[in-house]
């Protein structure tokens, strides 16, 4: 008997201590960086292009457009994830577009929202790609479950984003229309 109530007062302890931690830690905040060996134009490029997005996004599926002109501020679209066997829905806003500099996006989702920007760094023709995310926990188990896995959320970033890079880096597809001016003149006498 003694020992069951120890063991409850154990498990009634770690309760409470998870539920604190959610209390006091309501967001999480994380960033991740790298840089690849490519000009900003092109590293844009390849990361906006829909038929990429699974190459990078690990448990990516699809969007559904819903409103707003794509890829502009306002536009909103389901996301389709996968995590672990399980398809989860988000719903994306676009807050802001700075073409070859910034993508700030807002998700929420029955879990949690994110806030998360893209930044697009240029110099000597490499650009460093940052991005930097914060999350909210919808509800106290949420945000209390979210603080225990900063971590985990951004290591799985750093993945994306190194999944990127060597995507940029290695790609072949022409994204730029180049005009071919005719160099050659007829002379006509």
């Amino acid at each position: 008997m003694k020992y069951l109530k120890y063991l409850l007062g154990l498990i009634l302890l770690l309760v409470i201590i998870f539920f604190a931690k959610g209390l006091l830690t309501p967001s999480i905040y994380y960033e991740s960086e790298v840089t690849v060996d490519k000009p900003a134009n092109e590293s844009w490029a390849v990361m906006s292009d829909e038929a990429n997005l699974p190459k990078w996004i690990k448990g990516f599926k699809r969007t559904e457009h819903i409103s707003g002109d794509v890829n502009q501020i306002g536009e909103i679209s389901k996301v389709y994830v996968e995590d672990q066997g399980q398809e989860m829905i988000m719903e994306q806003t676009i807050i802001d577009v700075r073409k070859n500099e910034l993508l700030a996006m807002s998700f929420k989702a029955d879990f949690m929202d994110m806030e998360y920007d893209m930044l697009f760094d240029e110099k000597d023709g490499k650009t460093t790609i940052k991005t930097k995310s914060t999350t909210v926990g919808n509800g106290i188990f949420a945000k209390s479950l979210g603080s225990f896995m900063t971590s985990s959320m951004k290591t799985m970033e750093d993945a994306n984003l190194e999944s990127l890079k060597k995507l940029i880096e290695e790609n072949t597809k022409e994204y730029f229309q180049v005009s071919k001016i005719d160099t050659t003149l007829e002379m006509t006498k």
